[in-house]
């Protein structure tokens, strides 16, 4: 069955920390004629080439680099939507000189913002307000919602009343997705609800009118994108990060820690605020020095001391480093994949084994620079699902987890043995046969509890006080959830 040849091609290169998404498009950009645009946070900040695993200009061999190291480190931290707002306009750019725009990072809710319009709510929009100033800053929201500075709980209670339809969908920790919702109401005087409902009608009707069937592909307004995963076997990327790191380190990744540090004590002795939780300062890296570099400074002097606070602060770098990869994984596996088979555009991802780097042209860059060419030519693909074993275990069609896992289809409900929350049936299933439920169940038998059968409701239910305090739970890429592991 052949193609259509695409309007507008776009290619998108994800994946984890330390897999070599970098050097894949240079290789594309290199073939194809390309210009890269950086979809990675940090990467954005001027300076600190090592904290932030810049391309140097020599790696960059010739291609033009977008987003890449213009934001001063005393700045304002990007948001997505300004993001989605520069790297838009430079997509058309390069499209107006005839070259290929590809986007490649690990921030990866930025370079989904590209191809979903819902992934992010146009406040002017809504409001009528101009959007040249895309977004407000913490400060001027705070001063004109004080109520979004209130404890999550109190957040929560007034997004129930004005949108109970975006309360239930997010977990009760999970407080930047209830800020957030309430957020859009408040600027906007629009439930988000209902936008995000528009938005969803308004494509499937576009896409009926294009297709005839609005079970069609998915059509974007960014073009025709192809996206390429590079992904490494768990414990070969463990082993590649640790070493990055140590490298990190005899290169000077401690001057720029330094650096960093002597930045924050300007700061300090002005008397001005900086939130070090926010922009380059939430970068591995500086934190986890922090007191290693501060012990120098203030003592110093015993130099056992010394060296077991260094090797801390670079255990506790790797792993972040290890983590952070992780999260990177766990985003693409529960929250770009899910969003892709619901618009019907699955077939659009390529997964790419980089686990062995000697193997590079042939598993990675090769495959990738052939399923491009047949793309760019409107020529039929090969499925995604069986160009590697690798790609076979993430991109089965008839392996469920992810769908089932998806966002869209999360209710969180919960256990009323261990008062804890879960998101979806498969969490409650594994929840229920933990060793902490079982204790729990026993023990509630041994206090004389009439019934001790679990009680799994709606967190909309009225047998819920809404102001019982949850569980502080464990933290997984923002959105807090029960722990599924057997304690």
């Amino acid at each position: 069955m052949s193609r259509v040849v695409p309007k507008d091609p776009l290619l998108f290169v994800l994946g984890a920390t330390g897999t070599g998404k970098s050097q894949l498009a240079i290789d594309l950009a290199t073939r194809f004629n390309g210009e890269i645009i950086n979809g990675d946070a940090m990467q954005m900040y001027e300076g600190l080439p090592i904290i932030t695993n810049k391309i140097t200009v020599e790696e960059q061999n010739g291609i033009p680099h977008h987003l890449l190291g213009f934001i001063p480190l005393d700045a304002e931290p990007w948001t997505v939507g300004m993001f989605k707002k520069q790297a838009s306009q430079i997509i058309q750019e390069i499209r107006s000189r005839g070259r290929l725009p590809i986007v490649v990072g690990g921030t990866h809710y930025y370079t989904q913002s590209l191809l979903f319009e819902d992934e992010l709510v146009s406040y002017g929009k809504a409001s009528g307000d101009a959007q040249d100033n895309p977004q407000l800053s913490i400060e001027e929201l705070s001063k004109r919602f004080p109520i979004l500075d209130a404890p999550t709980e109190q957040i929560l209670d007034r997004l129930r009343e004005v949108d109970p339809l975006m309360a239930a969908r997010w977990h009760p920790n999970d407080r930047r997705k209830i800020q957030t919702s309430l957020q859009i109401f408040l600027s906007s005087g629009r439930k988000a609800s209902d936008i995000y409902k528009e938005q969803r009608e308004a494509k499937r009707i576009a896409q009926t009118t294009l297709n005839g069937n609005s079970a069609s592909p998915a059509t974007f307004e960014i073009g025709s994108p192809l996206l390429f995963w590079v992904h490494a076997k768990t414990d070969i990327l463990k082993l590649r990060l640790d070493k990055r790191v140590d490298k990190m380190i005899d290169v000077g990744l401690l001057d720029e820690v330094k650096s960093m540090e002597t930045i924050r004590q300007q700061y300090i002795r002005a008397g001005a605020d900086l939130d070090v939780s926010r922009g380059i300062w939430a970068s591995i890296g500086w934190k986890e020095f922090e007191s290693y570099l501060r012990y120098l400074e203030d003592e110093g002097g015993n130099p056992q001391k010394r060296d077991i606070l260094h090797d801390d602060s670079l255990k506790k770098m790797k792993a972040a480093t290890r983590q952070y990869a992780k999260r990177q994984i766990r985003w693409i596996s529960y929250k770009l994949i899910p969003k892709l088979v619901h618009e019907n555009a699955i077939n659009k991802l390529y997964l790419l084994d980089g686990t062995d780097i000697s193997s590079w042209a042939e598993n990675v860059s090769g495959p990738a620079i052939d399923i491009t060419q047949e793309f760019i030519l409107g020529h039929e693909l090969p499925r995604p699902s069986e160009i590697s074993g690798l790609a076979g275990e993430f991109l089965n069609p008839e392996r469920p987890l992810q769908h089932t896992q998806s966002k869209a289809h999360w209710v969180p409900k919960k256990c009323e043995t261990c008062h804890t929350f879960v998101m979806t049936e498969g969490q409650w299933q594994v929840h229920s046969t933990t060793r902490a439920h079982r204790r729990m169940a026993k023990k509630m038998q041994r206090d004389g509890a009439n019934d001790i059968n679990v009680v799994l409701t709606s967190i909309n239910d009225e047998t819920i006080n809404p102001h019982a305090k949850s569980p502080d739970l464990p933290d997984s890429e923002g959105q807090k959830l029960v722990s599924l592991k057997s304690s």
